[in-house]
């Protein structure tokens, strides 16, 4: 993967990882090497439009992110010279950066030691050390202190370590198709010894369809302004969804979220217009 590669920049690290929040690596690639040619550093993403960086953005879903990672790229340019630091409290201190992004930036981008705990080291570490087939669905204290411990001390070491589990669960210790006879810790695997149990969390795990959720509503509307080179007539984004109650909360809602703004009417020949935020 490019964010991987040994020309790779921690900006590059960065935008890589908001951008694989929930979004698989097939559609994120072609996105984050537009993303960096198109702004390659903080400094340029922070004196971009709003408006330029939704269209970038374009169906990587959940476009609440694009403008996170552009107050981001602001805070960098403000607090840090535009550059990322590589210390754990200023990067929890950005907007949108979290305990996950903030630990992948220092292993990934400085090679540095911390606790990179995705849902692929998560499910290894839980087939492997506690003997379930998959984690609770949301991360435990227990859960935290195991993965400390098996980050070696060595900054280089753990680095090594937070690239190789990572690969592990996403190429061999799948969640659906484990591949266990090509497992290099198979013979050390408490799920295996234990005959494979199944999933403790099942019941607690619930996939929501996307056919007529707010979240396929959201789309529509969004892909309809990312598409117009002018606002968009109420009339039209209306028309997008025959719920008008559903379409009406859902426009809402991105009018909040400031994802979308709306352009008064000045009378009957001029009617209510939306577009992104400029």
């Amino acid at each position: 993967m490019p964010w991987r590669a040994p020309d790779r920049t921690p900006w590059g690290v960065l935008v890589s990882e908001v951008m694989l929040q929930q979004t698989p690596v097939v559609r994120v690639e072609p996105a984050w090497r537009a993303w960096l040619a198109r702004w390659p550093e903080p400094a340029d993403l922070a004196a971009a439009s709003p408006a330029d960086v939704l269209r970038a953005w374009d169906r990587l879903g959940y476009p609440r992110r694009a403008l996170r990672l552009q107050d981001c790229a602001r805070a960098l340019v403000e607090r840090h010279g535009g550059r990322v630091p590589s210390d754990e409290a200023a990067l929890l201190a950005l907007p949108g950066i979290g305990a996950y992004t903030a630990a992948a930036v220092r292993a990934f981008a400085f090679g540095l030691r911390s606790v990179v705990l995705d849902t692929n080291v998560r499910r290894v570490l839980a087939r492997v050390a506690e003997g379930v087939a998959l984690p609770a669905p949301a991360i435990t204290a227990g859960e935290r202190l195991l993965a400390e411990r098996f980050v070696p001390e060595r900054d280089d070491a753990a680095a090594r370590w937070a690239a190789a589990s990572m690969e592990l669960g996403a190429l061999v210790c799948t969640a659906r198709s484990p591949r266990c006879d090509a497992c290099p810790v198979r013979n050390a695997c408490a799920w295996r010894a234990e005959g494979y149990p199944a999933d403790l969390h099942a019941a607690r795990r619930r996939t929501q369809a996307w056919a007529g959720t707010d979240r396929q509503v959201r789309g529509r509307i969004m892909a309809l302004l990312r598409d117009a080179l002018e606002p968009v007539p109420e009339h039209a984004v209306t028309a997008a969804w025959p719920d008008a109650a559903q379409l009406g909360r859902c426009l809402a809602g991105l009018l909040d979220d400031g994802l979308v703004e709306r352009v008064p009417g000045g009378g009957p020949d001029d009617p209510v217009r939306y577009r992104l935020p400029v």
